[in-house]
């Protein structure tokens, strides 16, 4: 589980596809200090995914097809800046919302305005998404811990303040660009007691964000 609170920024400094699968090795002196255990989960924007091996400067992670096919990692180039989160440990304050690195959906940035201390977002979502998101309600966009300002049947928007920006890869994101959304946990989880023991398919790819 993780908080959606950006420990650090990370950049992708190879990706080597074999079978369809990817290895990504991410370069992130920050983490590399202290880094996380070969078998740690890492939430890499968003997307819960399995320290490998060790480098110099950061981490291998393997990625699976099932993973590339729900989320945005199959777009990612080389020199790609990353948000990193290390899982969370006993101790470790809640300060963000519960993240769990399963990603429901692929969004896109369809409008940035500058407001007085802040960017105002709207981003598109898969409109089966829709029913989950509400005002005042979180949402984990590219692993990033939001409050939702407005919502319409296929789109969101959140404002993010100058500390976020700086310390996330939303400095470096353009309109147009695609992002993975996680909803919040509470939600999914509301639904599924409000229909008893039926299963929901409403939300697809949301067991298949993790490599394990």
């Amino acid at each position: 589980m993780f908080t959606g609170l950006i420990q650090a920024i990370g950049k992708v400094r190879s990706i080597d596809a074999s079978a369809g699968d990817r290895r990504l090795l991410i370069d992130s002196p920050t983490l590399a200090t202290n880094a996380p255990k070969i078998g740690d989960s890492i939430a890499v924007s968003g997307v819960c995914l399995t320290v490998a091996a060790h480098t110099a400067d950061g981490f291998a992670l393997d990625v699976s097809m099932a993973t590339l096919d729900c989320t945005t990692l199959a777009s990612w180039r080389v020199g790609r800046r990353v948000n990193l989160e290390r899982s969370l440990r006993l101790g470790d304050p809640l300060d963000g919302h519960l993240v769990s690195g399963h990603v429901d959906g692929v969004g896109g940035v369809q409008r940035i305005a500058a407001e007085a201390r802040s960017q105002r977002w709207r981003v598109a979502m898969p409109p089966a998404l829709a029913r989950y998101v509400a005002v005042k309600g979180s949402i984990a966009v590219d692993g990033v811990s939001l409050t939702v300002n407005a919502v319409g049947s296929d789109w969101f928007e959140v404002n993010l303040i100058a500390h976020t920006l700086a310390h996330t890869t939303f400095a470096f994101t353009a309109v147009g660009e695609a992002v993975n959304l996680e909803i919040d946990l509470l939600a999914r989880y509301a639904e599924r007691l409000l229909q008893g023991s039926a299963p929901s398919s409403a939300v697809g790819g949301s067991s298949e964000g993790a490599d394990r």
